[in-house]
């Protein structure tokens, strides 16, 4: 297959987290082809209604590529020049779906079997897919997975520890303020105090960080607020229980603290052979709870596009990466005999 074609066609499929059945559909239709061919078997993992993972399995699978088909928001259609694929998706995680689609035909043509490919939904959120495939293995010793590392094998990744923190008042008019109590003020008054709370560090992650992703709250300009809320997400560098302590003496009963999602940070190992980095962000492998086998952690494009309106995959990588999959997953067959 054409990776920047198949690229492209990927990107074109809108699969925003909960809506990844058309992408899931035309996963299957590609990956039915390609074993209908080579010997291969292709399944939906249900999740819920109209969402599922797609396995494609060669054999009986020891090494388990595996990324996720969700995006965030907004969809935007891919284009393409000379050096980059454009689009929603192109390096989280389309272009990596497709380098490593293209590196299990490289795979087959060698006569390599004993492997899979595992493409799950809603990693962008909640990770139900990966949730899923933690319950049912079949058997694998290593998971690759993909997420955009510039083809360097990632030594460790950030957790996250993610947070709704609401406040409550009383309705008021915005003339008369001492007749209401706003709930506004109250929260803004907390997230002032919790940015002010010192953070862990870590010798291989660096030091933990806070991201306040949305504020919402209040009924108009000229009431004052009854009800307010706050989205925070630590990414997280160990053991988060500090953290937690410390969000509950900060809030103490002044406001709704609600822990909404808890990945792991995690430590990962290096390989003979491959580049290393250190990235911050999070991915699936926790939710995979070891049961697709041991992790490594790579993959083409650079995290500093996703989840931008600039988002782009260099040609160049995608086709590295090609490569780059084949032979981990050939080196790990080789461990695994």
């Amino acid at each position: 297959m054409d990776p920047f074609a198949l690229t492209r066609s990927l990107i074109e499929i809108e699969s925003v987290t909960g809506r990844e059945k058309a992408a899931g559909e035309f996963l299957l239709a590609t990956l039915g082809k390609l074993a209908a061919s080579t010997g291969g078997k292709v399944e939906r993992m249900e999740i819920s209604f109209e969402r599922f993972n797609v396995l494609a399995t060669w054999g009986q699978p020891m090494v388990t590529l595996s990324t996720h088909m969700d995006t965030v928001p907004p969809f935007f259609p891919p284009s393409e020049d000379d050096e980059f694929v454009r689009g929603r998706g192109a390096c989280d995680a389309k272009g990596i779906i497709a380098a490593m689609i293209c590196a299990a035909e490289q795979l087959l043509a060698a006569g390599t079997r004993d492997f899979a490919l595992l493409f799950v939904v809603g990693e962008e959120k909640d990770s139900l897919g990966a949730l899923c495939a933690a319950k049912n293995s079949r058997g694998s010793k290593f998971v690759i997975n993909g997420e955009p590392t510039e083809n360097k094998l990632a030594l460790g990744s950030k957790g996250a520890l993610r947070y709704v923190l609401s406040t409550r008042g009383r309705l008021a008019h915005s003339a008369y303020p001492e007749l209401g109590d706003s709930a506004i003020e109250k929260l803004l008054d907390l997230l002032a105090q919790i940015r002010k709370v010192a953070l862990p560090q870590d010798a291989l992650l660096g030091k933990a960080t806070l991201n306040i992703g949305t504020l919402s709250g209040g009924r108009a300009p000229n009431v004052i607020a009854d009800e307010a809320h706050a989205d925070l997400m630590f990414r997280t560098v160990g053991d988060p229980q500090s953290m937690r302590a410390a969000m509950r003496a900060v809030v103490n009963g002044r406001g709704e603290l609600e822990e909404m999602l808890h990945t792991p940070a995690l430590h990962l190992e290096a390989m003979d052979g491959f580049e290393t980095t250190v990235v911050s962000y999070t991915t699936d492998i926790p939710n995979f709870a070891g049961a697709w086998g041991k992790p490594f952690l790579i993959g083409p494009g650079s995290i500093h596009v996703a989840h931008t309106a600039e988002e782009r995959i260099p040609k160049q990588q995608l086709l590295d990466a090609i490569g780059i999959y084949t032979r981990l997953t050939q080196k790990l067959l080789a461990e695994a005999d």
